[in-house]
């Protein structure tokens, strides 16, 4: 395949456009995507190219629009919701929790909900508590739903396409400051399969997983501790529900430790329930308990020296890999 350099933004808008090329079910409803392209451009062109019927600018109301998503879901649309930050589903749960995640299970597989509805998490940028929550394992708790977070423009692409194309409801949670951030992408068409982990980088010492920008995080502490003789192997989920938990155990029983790398709180958080699954299958193979790298129990400060306090950074992740291999690692400040 030929590849071209292009952001996540560029990435994801570029699915949108294929995916509503190649099938007229396929429509987009949210604030600001049409006339304006979107807060963050992903919708940009689209309501130009097929118009304001298929690309809707809502009213302000998160509620409307995952009902107007799930209704239409129901009646064989394929609806994409784009919520301008993520933390605005809370006021939509009862949309997407009651109804989305419930209808195919309650009609015994008679009704389909193919509704993917995604958005920005947006920490990191100075937005405060109301606009920098990182809440994927509220969603993997429920039946129901897909749970999908991205960490590059490759990714991001495919899985959309896969998403749109789902019959389940698909939330998808785009790290904002990856916006911006350019990746090899395929010209030709392709699609990255749900439920499928990806090794982004392969290693013999410690098994580091990473969701969204943890992936990167990873990789960066792997080239630092590559100097130092540590061999990391990066795991990129990718798809948070369905899990591939054989891809992560695999890797485990391989190097014997585990870190995990998200930047969800640590109470309840998705980072926890890569550990415990690990746990329920793999314990045998484990060398040192497994470490959870991530974001503190506390609200996001608005002060960007809190904000990083708060965040894991790769120093969190050099700490972490020190105290599963103390013997081998030497890691000093970054």
């Amino acid at each position: 395949m030929k590849t071209r350099e292009i952001t996540m933004a560029a990435a994801l808008n570029e699915a949108l456009h294929e995916e509503m090329a190649r099938d007229e079910s396929v429509f987009m409803i949210g604030e600001d995507i049409g006339r304006n392209g979107g807060l963050f451009k992903v919708s940009d062109g689209l309501q130009k190219r097929f118009g304001a019927a298929r690309v809707v600018d809502s009213p302000i109301s998160e509620a409307a629009i995952s009902g107007a998503g799930v209704g239409a879901a129901l009646v064989g649309c394929r609806p994409v919701v784009e919520l301008q930050h993520f933390d605005f589903v809370t006021l939509a749960m009862d949309q997407i929790v009651n109804h989305a995640a419930k209808w195919r299970y309650m009609s015994g597989g008679n009704v389909r909900v193919p509704l993917v509805i995604r958005g920005p998490v947006a920490n990191g940028v100075g937005l405060a508590a109301q606009h920098s929550q990182s809440l994927e394992s509220w969603f993997v708790h429920v039946p129901g739903l897909v749970v999908i977070m991205p960490s590059n423009p490759y990714d991001a692409k495919g899985l959309l396409k896969a998403a749109i194309r789902d019959d389940n409801p698909v939330l998808m949670m785009e790290k904002r400051l990856l916006y911006t951030k350019s990746g090899p992408v395929p010209e030709e068409e392709y699609i990255v399969p749900i439920g499928v982990a990806d090794v982004k980088r392969t290693g013999s010492d410690v098994t580091v997983v990473g969701i969204s920008q943890g992936v990167n995080l990873a990789l960066q502490a792997a080239r630092q501790l590559e100097r130092e003789g540590v061999d990391l192997e990066v795991i990129d989920p990718r798809t948070l529900k369905p899990l591939d938990i054989d891809t992560i155990t695999d890797s485990v029983r391989k190097t014997g430790r585990l870190v995990v790398v998200s930047e969800g709180a640590r109470a309840g958080g998705f980072a926890s329930e890569v550990v415990a699954r690990v746990l329920d299958t793999a314990y045998d193979a484990l060398k040192a308990a497994p470490v959870r790298v991530t974001a503190a129990d506390t609200p996001i400060p608005y002060a960007a020296p809190l904000e990083r306090a708060v965040l894991p950074g790769l120093q969190d992740v050099l700490t972490a890999i020190t105290a599963v291999m103390p013997n081998k690692t030497k890691v000093g400040s970054v």
